[in-house]
């Protein structure tokens, strides 16, 4: 049989009341209707700094700010009145004279008659939540000062791809306002003709949390469409779940322009090398014999697929089997016959090593053509490509090998053809170059560290 609670008697609840003002985390205090305190709770000392026997007794005017005494005489005003004061956030002073931030709620105190005797008053010291609110309001501040000083356009979007945020740059572009870029509004300034492939890889993002990027025009204020490159990445809670979509818009108008008008250039320059090619070829076809005619011909064709390798890549990096069979192209019918190219084909250089290296390759080929085991019909050349850890780090090993061609010696004097197989790399990639010259062939060897040579993705 379940016991029914009993009132408490007045003793009781008495001290039940005590009890709870007596353990209270808050500052309880009552005070009279001219505001002299009538009593003070463990956590008033805490808060304060004053203990009960100093305060009772002593004006709550003594916790109050000279700059913030009126709202004692309006709390007082209101208590007279019978109003209870809502909680308000406000300064009081600590018995060392340091201000506390506290969030205080007055109500008024009666007697057994129902007249107002005093007020009673809880007071919260907010110190640590100011503290936090300042941080995050600094912290706002710099993130908006921060993302309206990026030269992008940049906006937060939630897990789902909803954009809430755009930072000043995108409105001084497009010349909208937040309310019309609210939902899909952002669309209205992307190009009719690649809205559908953006929003489609947008959606696959905000599906599977991958990182995007896409290349797009978007209208400006003055109509005009410019082109950017477009970035979003997700951010993360503590589960690992995408919480946020941070994005930004480069406009790469410029660079696409010049890029177009380089590979204008290129193209041009291809053409008329071409051109050149193929009067030298027709003028060999007219004057030589048959045979060397057609040999000679399929070099200078070989040249010329180089010539569009270069082109086709855009100096943005080669493989080294490629770069170096490219410069093998006056010889490229010797290719793994007397020419042999062994290891690493990966590699992707850099434009600065793929110009280096190749050079150097193609001096080689020139000398060895001319002078070395290409120039009978017995000779090879063996080319070598390996990677190695040492002490100092991953370095690249490239190694010419000629044997079988005439009897060679060191030259007397070290011509322009020195600077493209030793000087150049050593300036260029740091790498050292080792040359010997036995009489069953020349060595070439060249070692640089990996990280001169590789091209960044």
């Amino acid at each position: 049989m379940n016991r029914q609670s009993r009132p408490l008697s007045i003793a009781h609840r008495d001290h039940h009341f005590a009890a709870i003002v007596q353990h209270s985390f808050d500052a309880i205090v009552s005070k009279d209707v001219d505001g002299t305190v009538q009593s003070w709770n463990p956590a008033a000392e805490r808060i304060f700094g004053w203990t009960a026997a100093e305060m009772i007794g002593r004006s709550i005017r003594v916790l109050i700010p000279a700059d913030r005494q009126h709202e004692e005489d309006d709390i007082l005003r209101r208590i007279r009145a019978g109003e209870m004061v809502p909680k308000f956030e406000t300064e009081r002073l600590h018995k060392s004279g340091q201000r506390i931030h506290v969030a205080v709620t007055v109500s008024p105190l009666r007697d057994t008659d129902g007249r107002i005797v005093g007020a009673s008053k809880i007071a919260h010291d907010i110190t640590e939540t100011m503290e936090i609110r300042h941080r995050l309001i600094a912290s706002e501040h710099q993130f908006r000062t921060l993302a309206n000083s990026i030269p992008q356009l940049a906006w937060i979007a939630g897990s789902d791809g909803t954009v809430f945020w755009y930072n000043d740059r995108w409105f001084d572009y497009t010349g909208t306002t937040l309310e019309q870029m609210q939902g899909d509004g952002w669309t209205t300034v992307h190009h009719p003709d690649h809205i559908e492939r953006v929003s489609s890889r947008l959606q696959h993002s905000w599906d599977t949390g991958e990182e995007w990027e896409d290349t797009f025009p978007l209208r400006g204020k003055d109509g005009e469409y410019r082109w950017f490159l477009s970035r979003a990445m997700p951010l993360r809670d503590h589960t690992g779940q995408v919480w946020r979509w941070f994005g930004t818009n480069t406009d790469i108008t410029v660079q696409r322009q010049h890029e177009q008008q380089i590979q204008m250039l290129m193209g041009e320059i291809n053409h008329r090398a071409k051109n050149m090619l193929a009067v030298v070829q027709a003028m060999v076809m007219r004057t030589a014999d048959r045979s060397f005619a057609e040999s000679l011909g399929a070099r200078l064709q070989a040249l010329s697929r180089n010539q569009d390798l270069l082109i086709k890549r855009n100096w943005s990096g080669t493989p080294i089997a490629e770069l170096i069979e490219s410069q093998l192209a006056a010889v490229n019918d010797l290719i793994n016959t007397r020419v042999s190219i062994e290891g690493e084909r990966e590699l992707l250089l850099s434009p600065v090593a793929s110009e280096t290296i190749g050079l150097a390759i193609h001096e080689l080929t020139t000398n060895a053509t001319k002078y070395g085991a290409l120039s009978n019909a017995d000779g090879s050349v063996r080319i070598a490509c390996d990677i190695r850890d040492t002490a100092e780090g991953r370095k690249l090993d490239l190694i010419w090998h000629e044997q079988g061609g005439p009897p060679v010696g060191e030259p007397n004097r070290a011509g322009f053809g020195t600077v493209m197989i030793d000087r150049n790399p050593r300036a260029a990639l740091g790498a050292e170059v080792e040359i010997s010259y036995p009489e069953s062939g020349l060595r070439w060897r060249l070692t640089a560290p990996l990280d001169r040579l590789v091209a960044v993705p």
